[in-house]
């Protein structure tokens, strides 16, 4: 589970990454649904798009995905989502370290 701030992060991340999952007129497949799955072990953190032809609204899809892949939808802006999934076996992504505010003199 992520907290704000590790989805802040993600975020900003995600602003520079390319739109590499395409959802099209035929809508979720189940080769969409493998081609994200194996975009997410690799990156852990992937962008998607949903074409205007597509009968499908934005926040479906990407409920749906994240879904079928076990991951989490971290935004959703206009026609596109992001999404990530924690590698256990080889992370990508490092979050930075939370400071927390604690009292003087411990």
């Amino acid at each position: 589970m992520l907290n704000s701030k590790h989805r802040s992060f993600l975020r900003s991340m995600a602003h520079d990454i390319p739109d590499i999952i395409h959802v099209g007129k035929e809508g979720i497949t189940p080769n969409l649904i493998v081609q994200t799955k194996d975009a997410l072990k690799s990156r852990e953190i992937v962008k998607g798009k949903v074409q205007q032809n597509s009968i499908e609204d934005v926040q479906s899809v990407a409920e749906s995905l994240a879904i079928s892949t076990s991951s989490e939808i971290i935004c959703v802006i206009g026609n596109k989502f992001v999404l990530y999934k924690y590698n256990h076996t080889n992370p990508v992504i490092e979050f930075p370290k939370v400071k927390r505010k604690g009292r003087q003199g411990e």
